[in-house]
């Protein structure tokens, strides 16, 4: 029996590189201390998210090169840990705008001082498409401690993304996310917050219909005009939530032997195994308005 044990993290980040690096530092500490050999940081964990999701605050995250020093010091301090870490890619220049890069929205897996694959945010939710350009692929990521999916906060949100990665052979699937509280009428306990409820159920959908790990790391915090849910977890292939932290943050912990409990949890009923394409509709966009107010 091999266990892997699986850190998720919930943390804030802003645009102080050296607080993120402080930040990620001391949770590095923490999971190597108690054992992680997968540790998934927050989106935008490198230079912090938008401030706004409503078109209301220019201050674009910081875009960094994936070969550049950033990355190669998570990928330093990651050792024989895997670590899965958040931030917005300098990309090629933007025929569209003279003078300014294509940025993405990025994922990357680093071990060992390199990095391992990345994955580019597909969807973007509310205007947060006006600072980085969607993805345009669904890859599983080879690791040493097995094969990774990654996905981006509102990524989750569709089953699509999740089934893709499971069915190129990701054993883990890895969320990172910067969500945040609802923006009307939120609780003041972010626990409560009905986003907090969305965000747990695509969770545990996502791992329930795979048969698969799923670890959830969250931004915690406040950021410009977003308040953060925090609560990282990690939810088993039941569907279970296992391990899972409040709103202030902290490492959700769990221990899997990987291969015993996706053989386990695919051995009677099977979402992936009895899949049957044959018979469903492609994927084709819906024509859609947004009801208007009466």
């Amino acid at each position: 029996m091999t266990e892997l044990k699986i850190a998720a993290a919930a943390a804030p980040f802003g645009r102080d590189m050296d607080a993120c690096f402080a930040t990620i530092e001391g949770l590095v500490a923490e999971a190597r201390e108690a054992g992680v050999g997968l540790l998934v940081l927050p989106e935008a964990a490198l230079g912090g998210y938008v401030e706004s999701l409503n078109g209301d605050v220019d201050d674009p995250p910081p875009a960094l090169d994936p070969d550049g020093p950033e990355l190669r010091r998570v990928a330093e301090l990651a050792g024989e840990m895997v670590i899965a870490v958040g931030f917005c890619e300098a990309g090629e220049p933007d025929p569209e705008r003279p003078g300014h890069q294509v940025r993405h929205n990025v994922a990357a897996l680093v071990s060992g001082g390199e990095v391992l694959g990345i994955h580019r945010k597909i969807h973007m939710p509310l205007d947060e498409g006006r600072f980085t350009t969607p993805g345009d692929g669904l890859s599983a990521i080879d690791t040493p401690i097995g094969r990774v999916g990654l996905l981006i906060c509102y990524d989750k949100a569709f089953p699509e993304a999740a089934r893709t990665l499971a069915l190129d052979g990701a054993e883990i699937l890895c969320f990172l996310s910067a969500w945040p509280t609802s923006r009307t009428n939120a609780p003041e306990v972010r626990e409560e917050d009905r986003q907090w409820r969305r965000a747990e159920l695509w969770d545990r959908s996502r791992a329930a219909e795979n048969s698969m790990v799923v670890a959830s790391a969250n931004q915690s915090g406040d950021f410009g005009s977003l308040r953060f849910l925090g609560g990282s977890r990690i939810t088993n292939p039941n569907g279970d939530v296992v391990a899972q932290t409040d709103s202030t943050g902290g490492l959700a912990i769990a221990s899997f032997d990987l291969g015993e409990t996706l053989a386990k949890a695919r051995r009677a009923l099977s979402p992936v195994r009895d899949l049957r394409p044959d018979v469903y509709a492609a994927a084709t966009p819906i024509p859609y308005e947004a009801p208007t107010a009466a």
